[in-house]
């Protein structure tokens, strides 16, 4: 079965990025590799704060997004928990 993970990372100017991937460690090596999202080439080193894991990839995307939506106090308190 193929688990799907909605993952945060701080990145190295103190941003927070969010995304999705069935393999973190994967995705998080290539981020900091500059071969992830546009956002993060010029933000690296990246490190995992948050991981949230799910049965379907719809309900990892519906989640992303809704992370998105979030405002930088919100995520804050996310990452923290």
């Amino acid at each position: 079965m193929v688990v799907h993970h909605v993952y945060v990372l701080a990145c190295a100017d103190d941003t927070l990025y969010t995304g999705y991937t069935t393999d973190v460690e994967r995705r998080v090596a290539e981020h900091n590799a500059g071969n992830g999202a546009k956002y993060t080439q010029s933000r690296t080193p990246v490190e995992v704060v948050h991981v949230e894991s799910f049965e379907t990839r719809s309900a990892a995307l519906s989640r992303e997004y809704a992370i998105k939506q979030l405002s930088r106090a919100e995520k804050d308190r996310l990452v923290d928990d």
